[in-house]
């Protein structure tokens, strides 16, 4: 079998959040904050990039570090974290990422002669009189810096605007001059905050954090995370400062508001916030996003879709798979890794990993991995207690009969396999007591055609999945 693209799209092992891709001389690059595996904290990593060829979404290669916390003046002791980033191409044709350390409120300039080579620190962005954005009476505090160039002017996105805070308009844009640091047009708001959004068309998804632009035609494509946080939301305008309209939802992170395969409004994955953008790659369009593991808000992955825009330049929204990368479903045959499930759920529902009270423990399956931050551990799902279940989407099944699954843990019971979550139970799979990954089939026969593939654990005690396999 060739090799397919799945979600996450980095290995298991890898933790990058808010990812901004970008199409540079044939590959994709994704640049993004650096969680941690069992981290205590948002980014504690530095920055690494990750490449692809843009045809081919199943082929990533590690670009390596390219960018440390105490590279930042403001940063010698690297107490500070490196938060969400982004990256544009200056009118001299260098790389300039752009970022903010998350205990200060300015925006950092770093550069580098590639897309992910070294990049050395370079500036901050500043008001004409010296002053840096973010310190000077009326600006508002700097955070998750979006930018695009255009000719001599790139315009730089900034916010973070809690629910009820009327001290933050919104997500403010700015306009800089040719040297990427130095603005050129002062700050204004391009997207209402929460109290701000009353008769806007923003009601219930204005704007929170994570602004990223992109550029469509005509259009200016302004994607962010809303005041929800499992969902990243767009507005759309002719100019790239002004007259933003709200558009929809592109992608939900537990996959709220689709109603083509469950209830719009039943969460069928633990969200949380949510960062990330859409890139054009070979005449297709992907929305780049992230999920949550671990049962914590700080072991991010992130993960991609293809999405669909319609005769009026507005989206579709894209459903959380197994095999965004691919481009269409995974083959229905061979063995799959637990941790490529889009759907994980039980009884007792969480619509967030971190909501007050609802903090993952032994009541809710989690996807994780062995080992320690940097191990290159085969991620799996852990605390699959009764009634947990996994799901994964898509794959094109034909002549399937057996299904075989590895589990380990103190449990008793029996997996059911069936093609929707509440569809009927096509076969069961009697698992018990075990400490060591333990493989057990059952003849199952599964339709064929393109289908949807969910597991249910069954029984007492609690299972860990590891992969399961179909022929």
């Amino acid at each position: 079998m060739k090799k397919q693209g799945f979600n996450p799209y980095l290995p298991s092992w890898e933790y990058i959040p808010d990812g901004e891709p970008y199409s540079f001389n044939g590959k994709v690059y994704v640049y993004g904050s650096h969680d941690r595996f069992n981290g205590h904290a948002y980014c504690l990593n530095e920055y690494a990039c990750w490449s692809a060829p843009a045809e081919n979404l199943a082929d990533w290669s590690y670009e390596g570090l390219i960018y440390e916390k105490t590279d930042d003046p403001l940063n010698p002791d690297g107490s500070m974290c490196l938060y969400a980033p982004d990256v544009t191409v200056g009118p001299d044709g260098r790389y300039y990422l752009y970022y903010v350390l998350d205990k200060v409120s300015v925006v950092s300039v770093a550069v580098c002669d590639t897309p992910a080579g070294r990049y050395a620190f370079y500036g901050y962005v500043q008001h004409a009189d010296g002053t840096r954005l973010g310190e000077k009476d009326g600006d508002e505090p700097a955070f998750d810096p979006g930018v695009l160039t255009e000719g001599e002017k790139t315009y730089l996105y900034t916010g973070f605007c809690a629910a009820g805070d009327r001290s933050r308009r919104g997500a403010m844009a700015t306009v800089l001059g040719p040297d990427m640091l130095t603005i050129l047009e002062e700050p204004a708001c391009a997207l209402p905050s929460e109290p701000y959004s009353d008769g806007s068309g923003f009601e219930g998804h204005a704007f929170f954090e994570a602004p990223s632009i992109r550029k469509k035609g005509d259009t200016y494509y302004l994607i962010y995370s809303s005041i929800v946080m499992h969902e990243l939301c767009y507005a759309t305008s002719r100019f790239p400062t002004r007259d933003f309209v709200y558009q929809g939802v592109i992608i939900s992170n537990n996959d709220l508001h689709i109603d083509s395969y469950k209830p719009a409004e039943m969460p069928m994955f633990y969200g949380g916030n949510n960062h990330g953008s859409i890139v054009e790659l070979n005449g297709k369009w992907y929305i780049f996003y992230h999920r949550h593991t671990n049962g914590t808000n700080f072991s991010r992955q992130g993960c991609v879709e293809p999405i669909a825009f319609r005769e009026d330049g507005t989206i579709v929204q894209a459903e959380m798979t197994s095999c965004g990368p691919n481009g269409g479903p995974l083959e229905g045959r061979g063995e799959y890794p637990a941790y490529l499930a889009c759907n994980l759920f039980c009884s007792d529902q969480a619509l967030y990993t971190g909501a007050p009270g609802e903090w993952m423990d032994s009541r809710f399956p989690k996807i994780t991995q062995d080992g320690k931050d940097g191990d290159e551990e085969v991620g799996y799902i852990a605390n699959m207690r009764d009634s947990a279940t996994a799901g994964f989407k898509y794959f094109r099944c034909e002549g399937i009969r057996t299904v075989r699954i590895r589990v380990r843990g103190y449990c008793r019971g029996a997996f059911e396999v069936k093609t929707a979550w509440d569809g009927p139970v096509l076969g069961w799979i009697p698992v018990d007591f075990t400490n060591v990954w333990t493989a057990y089939s059952a003849d199952v026969i599964i339709p064929d055609g393109i289908q949807a593939l969910y597991f249910t654990y069954k029984g007492t005690g609690g299972a860990s999945l590891a992969s399961f396999a179909l022929a």
